[in-house]
């Protein structure tokens, strides 16, 4: 397993949050520096770090620890500036990696005037630009319900909510495995109001449960049949918010699709008239029934709620969701997608049980690609499975390792906790079965709650 390394974090916001609370529960050891003061009185009860109160561009604050015996500096704050400097100052008391969180200093173009390597900064975190990027990613996989490639792209993931006359509802996973034979698929794990489950064989999925399902990606088009999941040619996006996410959203999409966007300044909103071309922008407010209906909700393919407000974010997706159901009038309500981003951790699971289908936070994606970093070389990927608190993690099995010792079905202890979903040997990727033993050096697609890597790799490294 890998070692336990020392982490200095800057900055308590969601995304500082979310990284302490992973890479402690992963075995690393984690320093922080936070100015408020009120945010390390909460923060104290809620996670395993020391906690060093101060402004991190004093170096008094760095005084407090053996700075040398870093591994990791990130620095995550709000204030591009105070990355910097941490970043440099990391630097020259020898901290070995800087990462830093960087939204409006133009460091990572090729003609930039000063690059992340002229900040001493090894990774540059762009939450804005992340969230933009997931979003159009998901859009182009939508044309099925396919929201996720994993195994090299051989197979694929869809999510799907389960209806009362669904072919999966009120089955267990032994059951469905006995009468499709001959489609290899795998349950990967379901959100169940605002609760995830990673099922064992026993499980029933019942009529309302939100679930990810795997296959191979020549078998996917059986699974959505078999799923009820209709595939949708998404055309027509409606933008909800013009900030830093939503226009950056409009301006990737304003080539593939048609796009309105909803902007409630119309300072702002007559600033990206003239900046985004082939692009509606409308002036009013996303929250207001009325105001959806005006700009053309009804004829909406997909919704993205992308305002600086959670509550606005989710209250708009879930007010598009109901008055397209309820009003829509092109028969295909059922086929619309609704976006919602939000900021707080806790909000993801909760805006899922609402109807919502994607649900992103900005905060927790920059998160995930700081954690991939730190991670890379024994943990080969990781994505997050949208609406749920669990990841798909691929690794590569160590010779001797505990899940090289047996089948799946004779490993106990798994279920509710850790789910093989893909094996690939030989260069073929195969959907994981209960007989399947996997091999050292087999690189193996897997499902853990968001907390439970560490267990993960004790697994495939212990």
């Amino acid at each position: 397993m890998k070692k336990s390394e020392n982490i200095l974090i800057i900055g308590l916001g969601t995304m500082g949050k979310c990284l302490a609370r992973r890479l402690s529960r992963e075995g690393h050891h984690i320093t922080i520096i936070e100015n408020d003061t009120s945010v390390l009185k909460s923060a104290d009860s809620e996670l395993d770090a020391r906690l060093i109160a101060g402004n991190a561009g004093d170096f008094n604050c760095w005084s407090h620890f053996e700075s040398a015996d870093m591994d990791y500096m990130i620095a995550v704050t709000t204030d591009d500036a105070l990355n910097i400097l941490c970043a440099q100052i990391a630097d020259r008391l020898g901290i070995k990696k800087k990462i830093a969180r960087i939204r409006s200093v133009n460091v990572w173009s090729e003609n930039a005037v000063l690059t992340a390597k002229d900040f001493k900064i090894d990774f540059v975190i762009r939450p804005y630009e992340n969230a933009a990027q997931k979003v159009v990613n998901l859009l182009n996989l939508q044309d099925g319900n396919v929201v996720l490639e994993v195994g090299d792209g051989e197979l694929q993931v869809i999510t799907t909510s389960i209806g009362e006359n669904s072919p999966l509802a009120n089955s267990s996973l032994k059951q469905l495995a006995e009468t499709y034979k001959e489609l290899p698929f795998r349950l990967l794990c379901v959100a169940r109001g605002i609760n995830t489950i990673i099922p064992g064989g026993d499980f029933q999925i019942r009529p309302g449960d939100r679930v990810h399902l795997i296959s191979h990606k020549t078998d996917v088009a059986k699974l959505m049949e078999l799923a009820q999941v209709k595939a949708n040619r998404l055309e027509h996006v409606l933008i909800i918010g013009g900030g830093h996410i939503g226009s950056r959203i409009a301006e990737l999409l304003k080539s593939s699709y048609k796009v309105s966007l909803l902007e409630q300044n119309e300072a702002r909103a007559e600033e990206l008239a003239n900046a985004l071309e082939s692009t509606e922008c409308l002036h009013g407010d996303g929250s207001d029934r009325e105001t959806l209906l005006e700009a053309g909700l009804l004829h909406m393919d997909t919704v993205i709620a992308a305002t600086d407000g959670n509550d606005t974010n989710i209250m708009s997706s879930v007010m598009a969701k109901h008055l397209i159901q309820s009003q829509g009038k092109n028969g295909n309500a059922e086929k619309v997608k609704t976006v919602a981003l939000v900021r707080r951790e806790n909000y993801v699971s909760l805006a899922g049980a609402l109807g919502i289908d994607i649900v992103l936070s900005p905060q927790i994606l920059a998160a995930n690609r700081v954690l991939r970093y730190i991670r890379r070389g024994h943990v080969l990927a990781v994505a997050h499975l949208l609406g749920s608190d669990a990841e798909m993690v691929q690794l590569v099995a160590a010779p001797g390792s505990p899940i090289t010792r047996q089948s799946l079905h004779q490993m106990k202890g798994l279920g509710g906790r850790i789910l093989i979903a893909g094996v690939c040997n030989d260069e073929k990727w195969d959907i994981a079965k209960g007989v399947t033993k996997i091999a050292p050096g087999d690189r193996v697609e897997c499902v853990c709650s968001i907390d439970g890597l560490a267990e993960l790799q004790q697994l495939f490294f212990g």
